[in-house]
């Protein structure tokens, strides 16, 4: 495959570092340690295109899925991570092989407005934001941020408005989160695009199969995420080549490779926790409905980011709004909220207590704390850092090099890929 099939294939994921040990195509026998979305499509991948290797699929917990869950109570159905995926071919290409199809739809077309809560009201995301911040100051923060090694609020010099998208996304200040990691094509991580980004989605664009999606939309799966996920563990469980072990705590690849005596090159590590000085930090989600006519002075759209440390929330997603597939019953509106550990005292009652700011005064028809999330840090510089890493292993997941579930699903057909050369 040709430099530039390589990125209409992938993307902007080329600019991602795919930290896999080649030799792990001369292994008959594999270990896959991590039965989150990582583990399950690469258990999948692996499974269907080489039907004469043993592998085993390794969990730590007594579930497949890691954060990928979905919520339920009567007709109310509420993702606690991943809720829709953004355009990719991959995605579509996974939910394609999968008989998924008929299931995977766009968001609707009612909906496209996303909005952020600075001093203490709510201003829509447009290209209009771009004054709060200064073009020019903008401009200056990205070319300074090609260097290497900078934070989102580095690379994006409003604090609320950089604070709001990394709250949002991986639930820490921008301070804390690098700019190459987050934003790779703005800061230019990686290797080099061969073409223009017009052209090359131009190329992208009729490689999709079921559906080719709008710019800026997203889709979603009806019955939510861990319909996905039961698919997956579905048709692994089906494959005679594949073993699935749940509740085996693995704290080192070397371990692995002892406990199931196979080489290290055998080792495919999708579990957090690996790199040195790990961080990471939690929130809680909680689902909130309410009668349609008790919130119809908030207008449909996507969600609300909330930097203010003062309020416990600090994101509110309108479910019910985003999905074609019913989310509430009739006549009720669905919310998410974004509940991080450091802003929160633990007590569900604060939380209801702030509702009344942004939901008016009527007592909600749901209110539940349905789970929580853990969610590794990434420090400026981290990109910089795995890239130059070398492993006598295979490393994947959202814990090393991108949390978005494309990523996930891409950085497997790049191992495929690479174990075809």
């Amino acid at each position: 495959m040709s430099e530039l099939q390589d990125w209409i294939q992938h993307g902007a994921e080329m600019r991602r570092p795919l930290l896999a040990n080649s030799k792990l195509r001369d292994e008959q026998k594999i270990v896959i340690i991590g039965g989150g979305l990582s583990g399950l499509c690469t258990a999948f991948r692996l499974g269907q295109k080489y039907p004469g290797k043993k592998l085993i699929l390794v969990e730590k917990s007594d579930r497949l899925g890691g954060v990928i869950q979905s919520w339920k109570r009567d007709e109310w159905i509420c993702d606690l991570a991943v809720n829709a995926s953004r355009p990719h071919p991959a995605m579509w290409r996974l939910i394609d092989d999968l008989g998924l199809s008929e299931l995977w739809k766009p968001s609707t077309d009612k909906v496209n407005s996303r909005w952020v809560w600075l001093n203490n009201s709510k201003h829509k995301i447009s290209p209009l934001s771009l004054f709060k911040i200064g073009p020019l100051k903008l401009r200056k923060a990205i070319k300074s941020s090609r260097k290497g090694g900078k934070s989102v609020s580095q690379l994006i010099p409003h604090h609320k408005i950089s604070d709001a998208l990394t709250l949002g996304i991986v639930n820490d200040t921008s301070d804390n989160v690098d700019a190459d990691f987050l934003f790779p094509s703005l800061t230019k991580f990686g290797p080099i695009q061969p073409i223009s980004n017009r052209k090359l989605s131009k190329m992208i664009a009729p490689t999709y199969p079921i559906f080719q999606p709008k710019s800026r939309s997203i889709a979603s799966l009806k019955g939510g995420m861990a319909v996905l996920i039961d698919t997956l563990k579905e048709r692994i469980e089906a494959m005679s080549n594949v073993e699935v072990l749940l509740g085996q705590d693995i704290e080192s690849p070397q371990l692995a490779s002892e406990k199931f005596d196979t080489p290290l090159a055998s080792i495919i590590w999708t579990a957090p926790g690996l790199i040195d000085n790990y961080e990471q930090t939690s929130l809680s989600i909680f689902a909130v409905g309410f009668e349609q006519n008790h919130v119809k002075h908030i207008p449909l759209g996507y969600g609300l980011l909330i930097p203010d440390k003062s309020i416990p929330f600090s994101g509110i997603l309108h479910e019910s709004d985003i999905h074609h597939s019913q989310r509430a019953p009739d006549g009720y509106r669905l919310f998410r909220l974004m509940v991080p550990h450091d802003r929160w005292d633990q007590d569900n009652l604060t939380v209801r207590k702030s509702l009344s700011e942004f939901f008016g005064k009527n007592e909600p028809a749901l209110f539940e704390n349905i789970g929580t999330r853990v969610i590794p840090s990434f420090k400026p510089g981290h990109m910089d850092k795995i890239s130059k890493l070398s492993f006598d292993f295979t490393y994947l997941g959202w814990s090393v090099s991108g949390v978005a579930i494309t990523h996930v699903v891409d950085e497997t057909e790049r191992l495929l890929e690479l174990l075809e050369i």
